[in-house]
């Protein structure tokens, strides 16, 4: 059974803002799968989450071409973005399974969309997109611990 989340986000502060409240809460061995189109805010809410997981956000940026990007914190952050993988074939090259199931880190992945099936089955999928002149925020999660995440996250 999926829970379900729906934000409005006014701006790009706003988006960081709701990654940092999250950032406070994560925990090693999550994962957070974000969805969007270009521009939407992924990289936004990655700093944010960033900086709630007690790292610089300013050494944050988008791993488009590192594919993997790690930063320590009071929980290590490891960064995902599959925009420039082409084929299924490329997650095994970088280390995908060992990535995902990593217990001391939280991973979170640009574009998880691309290859939704090689997510964990728990996971918790953050949709950013433009609804009008603002951002909204879809948050589905897929198993206990990411509803569990979820439910602390929207008491917050």
């Amino acid at each position: 059974m999926e829970m379900r989340e729906r934000l409005p986000l006014p701006d790009a502060g706003a988006t960081a803002a709701a990654g940092e409240a999250l950032g406070r809460l994560v925990a090693g061995g999550d994962v957070i799968a974000l969805v969007g189109e270009l521009g939407a805010g992924k990289t936004s809410f990655t700093r944010g989450l960033a900086l709630g997981a007690g790292v610089d956000p300013d050494d944050v940026a988008s791993p488009t071409f590192a594919l993997v990007n790690e930063y320590e914190g009071r929980v290590a952050v490891a960064h995902a973005d599959l925009y420039r993988l082409e084929r299924e074939r490329e997650l095994d090259e970088i280390g995908w399974d060992d990535l995902v199931e990593r217990a001391d880190a939280v991973i979170v992945i640009e574009w998880a969309d691309r290859f939704a099936h090689r997510l964990p089955a728990d996971h918790l999928r953050v949709t950013l997109a433009y609804d009008g002149d603002a951002r909204v925020l879809d948050a589905v999660a897929t198993g206990p611990r990411s509803q569990a995440l979820l439910a602390r996250w929207s008491a917050s």
